[in-house]
């Protein structure tokens, strides 16, 4: 009497964790578009700042970060407690930095970082209007990568949810 209530406990706990598997990959899908849509936006209050608030740089992350939320906030805190006194890191070095601190509590694909990457050596060491320039590139190169995370969220996003239920209800049948 035990035992088949042992293997039913145990094949629910199977089918739970297949499940929940299926809606973590389902929730990174929809999560990249929105942290795209998050870094477009405070890459565009960071344009403004260089081109009409004249802050400098860290100043001006550090005020984007409070802004911001989620993850793309604490990659600018921190990049911007990187660029400040202690550290004294270079923009580049800070924003390398912060992504490698908080790069995997993102939703945020390498094609994203990559742009920022890139980024991240032109602020601070070019003119204003060289900064914002980039900052125009990174955010048209954002906004098709944004693009990308859509359509594989509509692609993707139920369909794991599903593989994730019939992955387990398959290991239950295997092992039973």
């Amino acid at each position: 009497m035990v035992m088949p209530m042992l293997k039913m406990f145990g094949a629910v706990l199977i089918v739970l964790a297949g499940t929940l598997a299926g809606l973590q990959r389902a929730r990174q899908y929809a999560d990249r578009p929105r942290q795209i849509r998050s870094l477009i936006a405070a890459l565009q209050r960071l344009e403004t700042e260089i081109k009409y608030g004249f802050t400098p740089l860290p100043d001006a992350l550090r005020k984007i970060g409070a802004q911001a939320r989620g993850p793309v906030q604490q990659m600018f805190v921190t990049a911007a407690d990187e660029m400040s006194p202690p550290n004294n890191r270079s923009a580049k070095e800070a924003i390398e930095q912060a992504m490698e601190i908080h790069g995997s509590n993102t939703a945020l694909k390498a094609p994203e970082k990559e742009i920022i990457r890139q980024l991240s050596c032109t602020l601070g060491t070019s003119d204003r209007s060289n900064q914002t320039t980039h900052i125009t590139l990174a955010l048209q190169q954002l906004n098709q990568e944004e693009l990308a995370a859509r359509d594989d969220q509509g692609k993707y996003e139920k369909m794991s949810k599903s593989l994730g239920l019939l992955l387990g209800v398959l290991i239950v049948i295997l092992i039973f």
